[in-house]
């Protein structure tokens, strides 16, 4: 397999509410643990390049050129800036943009980085701003929500497929119980299904158990050249795909409700690019905004049929201990969801993970060879996926 791309650096902040801390700061807390998390030195004067993800809600005072703002405020006033946006999808889309500066030859040495913060503005202000990443006209006019379109979702699969309101919070279970251990995580309580079921509706099936909250935070990636990584560590972890997929904003003009099609399609054009399929994969990192989210990614990225994803769940084969470690950061769900930040994230725990550094011996998976990221972009409208190799 040819790599595309490799990580050398990566920083993250840990996700919370922090009325405090400006977005620079955050932005800086997670620039600062990238630089020092490469091995063999940072040098600013390397870097030719930041593609930073963001959905600009949370910063409320600063809608327009964050970049410039943030570069400035680390020292690296000299690198241009591009801002990605594709809502939930955005810091996914950031990477994607990385490492497709790098595949071209453009550049060898970029950021790929993700902030928001979420929790500066009101809860009106923060409704509009995601409202208005669905359909505005046929959606958010009509009184629709993210938990309302992604409650369709689930209601139709549990129509199809015979699921209980239980498998979905089966997902969620697992996903708190893994951040209990990651000290990053925005909510580490463990959560039992006696505590879940009893949860506030939301919009049915859902619960507040089900849905992912409202987050500060920031992640940034080191991404080179491959050619050229091992000048920086012994221990690059390496994009051998990277592709993006593409749907119907709103949900009533797709085929099917049970699966996003934008996931497939990356999903199938990234292993295409790396070589290897669903089989190989011994971790994921996937969009689980809302429980659905995560069982719909089980098929989507190939590690069951259509419609099995409760089986998947009911083996324990998504568990930290299981044959497919899925969300073992704790998830949007319980690690928290900055929008900007998440897709970014999910690379800093892959990289970790992949390196043994994963912050808690006890999160530790033995032996990640291959991993997939899953970043979803509102209610599926837009999909990045990356495959990783340890090399």
């Amino acid at each position: 397999m040819e790599p595309i791309a490799a990580i050398v650096g990566a920083g993250m902040t840990k996700f919370g509410d922090f009325p405090t801390k400006s977005i620079k700061e955050i932005f800086s807390e997670a620039y600062q643990e990238m630089k020092n998390s490469v091995d063999r030195g940072f040098d600013p004067k390397r870097i030719e390049a930041a593609f930073i993800g963001s959905l600009s809600c949370g910063s409320g005072f600063q809608l327009g050129q964050s970049g410039p703002l943030l570069m400035g405020f680390v020292g690296l006033s000299h690198v241009p800036t591009t801002h990605v946006e594709n809502a939930c999808g955005s810091g996914g889309f950031a990477l994607y943009s990385a490492v497709n500066a790098i595949a071209a030859g453009k550049y060898d040495v970029v950021l790929a980085a993700g902030y928001e913060k979420m929790n500066d503005v009101s809860s009106t202000k923060r409704k509009y701003w995601l409202g208005v990443s669905g359909d505005t006209e046929f959606e958010r006019l009509a009184g629709s929500t993210f938990a309302g379109i992604y409650a369709i979702m689930a209601n139709r699969y549990m129509h199809e497929y015979g699921l209980k309101h239980e498998h979905l919070l089966m997902a969620a279970i697992k996903n708190h119980n893994n951040a209990m251990d990651n000290p990053k995580a925005q909510f580490r309580n463990p959560l039992d299904m006696e505590t879940a079921l009893k949860g506030v509706p939301v919009a049915y099936p859902f619960n507040i158990w089900d849905c992912s909250s409202t987050t500060d935070g920031a992640a940034i990636v080191m991404v080179v050249n491959p050619k050229i990584a091992r000048e920086f560590t012994d221990r690059p972890v390496y994009i051998i795909g990277s592709a993006v997929g593409g749907d119907q904003l709103a949900i009533h003009d797709r085929p099917t409700f049970c699966g996003l099609a934008a996931a497939r399609r990356a999903a199938q054009q990234a292993y295409a690019q790396a070589g290897i399929g669903p089989q190989d994969i011994d971790m994921a990192e996937v969009h689980d905004c809302f429980t659905i989210a995560e069982i719909l990614s089980y098929a989507d990225l190939g590690f069951c049929e259509e419609g099995q994803a409760g089986r998947l769940l009911e083996e324990g084969a998504t568990l930290r201990t299981g044959r497919i470690p899925v969300n073992v950061s704790g998830g949007l769900k319980a690690k928290g969801h900055p929008l900007g930040a998440t897709g970014i994230s999910q690379a800093y725990e892959i990289f970790n993970q992949m390196r043994g550094t994963a912050q808690n011996p006890v999160r530790q998976l033995p032996d990640v060879e291959f991993a997939i990221s899953h970043n979803v972009g509102g209610s599926g409208g837009a999909v990045a996926v990356h495959i990783y190799w340890r090399g």
